[in-house]
């Protein structure tokens, strides 16, 4: 009787087990759902409000970096919400902002307070004619494709946007389509704060733009070999060129300050949720 007692206990504690780290699964996915609706009306205020607190929160994006609280309110409540609703916290008439998150891989990790989402994005945006004569730009109407590699960390039993890394691979507009689009569509900030006081902390030598086709590194292996992709073969030579003479691979690395608790370098396995040297088992 002990036994099948000791047996059931264990069954209970690998199902409870289980079924957290299903459901940490799923408030991942939820948030970062709630915080591309809230993108889709430019509800700027609360997108910031859900980032951390904590000093290495950061958002990548266009080559750039926005690091902390204050870099990231630049970006949404500075940027976007100047150029996109006139300093409002909300739509405007006729403007059009819609993103579609799918294809999703999360991972959380032992701990329960530290996970990896992968994510594509595809937005339509644009104008409606009837408000050309006054909006900014003029009407017009557009898609972008992109894709997130972001990292997210719960605190005080929240779950929190911590450093987000959305790379918008390819923009095309709707009347001429994506193989007609100019090189560096969307420009890259040149210069950074408070130079630009609505600027980045830091200009990335990464830039990727369509037609540039590099992949961004994956924050899990292989889930049947337990390998990591070649960085060579992120790459994206011209047909038949030489590999040495195309861009650099892109790359997840943090930027200069910040370190990954619990991070090792040894050789990832095919249990491994997430990559060793990316694991981060708590956030000091």
């Amino acid at each position: 009787m002990e036994q099948e007692f000791a047996e059931l206990k264990a069954q209970v504690q690998a199902l409870q087990k289980e079924l957290t780290r299903v459901s940490e699964e799923a408030e991942v996915r939820k948030i970062h759902h709630k915080y591309g609706y809230y993108l889709d009306k430019c509800l700027y205020n609360e997108v910031v409000d859900m980032f951390s607190d904590h000093p290495d929160a950061y958002v990548e994006f266009l080559g750039s970096r926005y690091r902390g609280k204050a870099g990231i309110k630049r970006l949404y409540q500075g940027r976007f919400q100047k150029n996109f609703v006139n300093g409002r916290n909300g739509p405007v008439h006729g403007f059009l902002l819609d993103h579609i998150m799918m294809q999703d891989i999360i991972d959380v990790d032992e701990t329960g307070t530290h996970a990896w989402c992968r994510m594509r994005a595809l937005m339509q945006a644009g104008t409606h004619q009837r408000i050309e004569e006054y909006f900014p730009g003029g009407h017009r109407q557009w898609w972008e494709g992109g894709l997130y590699e972001n990292e997210y960390i719960k605190e005080n039993g929240v779950w929190k946007l911590f450093r987000y890394r959305y790379f918008p691979f390819w923009h095309a507009t709707f009347e001429s389509g994506w193989s007609h689009t100019k090189p560096n569509y969307i420009p890259f900030p040149t210069k950074t704060f408070p130079e630009d006081p609505l600027g980045p902390d830091e200009i990335l030598e990464q830039k990727a733009l369509w037609p540039d086709t590099r992949a961004v590194p994956f924050h899990y292996p292989h889930p049947v070999t337990g390998k990591q992709i070649s960085v060579d073969d992120l790459r994206a030579p011209i047909w038949a060129g030489k590999l040495e003479e195309s861009e650099s691979a892109l790359v997840l690395e943090l930027p200069e300050g910040q370190t990954r608790p619990g991070a090792s370098d040894r050789e990832p396995t095919a249990k491994d949720k997430v990559l060793p040297a990316l694991v981060q088992n708590k956030v000091e």
